[in-house]
């Protein structure tokens, strides 16, 4: 009897023992880990860098007046530069592309030779021989071609607080004739139109 009730207690053991591995560990064994059934996670897609829009900083560009007798600011989008000579450049160059339909006071051709700048706040703008041989001549077309020069730079950057104009590399007397070049020259908005209305 006690053979019988332990042979019958052992089946039904082996039964549950048959049972659980049927339907609980053998599904657990084979069946996909839902990471695998998961659509794996994408890594972060890399875009090719793509170029950034250039910083720009807002400067005052300066630009003949109507009636040719001063100048006029304009504001003008200028592609930003950490370093004061390389600012000054990317501003110089602002100043010197036409601008239509306003005129400017720099003679056409002129070109950007280089720019430097000293630890005094002096600003040394070497410009092409076209800002001379083009000029018109004339005291008041000589004095707004130096003072949009001397002023968007000094205007724009509190670090530079003198401009002295070279001409090929070169310093010169003048431009024209009657603005003297030989030091550099300070900030004078004495030729610009504030109010154009």
């Amino acid at each position: 009897m006690s053979r019988r009730a332990l042979a019958f207690g052992g089946a039904i053991v082996l039964a549950i023992a048959i049972g659980w591995v049927l339907f609980v560990a053998l599904p657990r064994w084979y069946r996909p880990t839902p990471a695998a059934t998961a659509t794996a996670p994408q890594a972060p897609r890399v875009e090719p860098p793509q170029a950034a829009a250039a910083r720009k900083i807002t400067a005052t560009l300066y630009f003949v007046s109507d009636d040719g007798f001063s100048l006029v600011p304009a504001q003008r989008e200028v592609a930003y530069a950490e370093d004061v000579a390389e600012q000054a450049r990317a501003i110089i160059e602002a100043q010197l592309m036409p601008s239509p339909p306003l005129v400017s006071a720099i003679p056409g051709g002129t070109r950007l030779r280089q720019v430097f700048v000293t630890g005094h706040g002096d600003a040394f703008v070497d410009l092409s021989p076209e800002v001379s041989t083009n000029h018109p001549g004339g005291s008041l077309e000589e004095t707004l071609t130096v003072y949009a020069i001397v002023d968007v730079l000094t205007v724009n950057l509190p670090a530079i607080t003198h401009v002295q104009i070279l001409v090929d590399g070169k310093e010169v007397d003048t431009l024209a004739g009657h603005v003297d070049l030989r030091h550099p020259l300070a900030k004078s908005l004495e030729w610009v139109v504030h109010d154009t209305h």
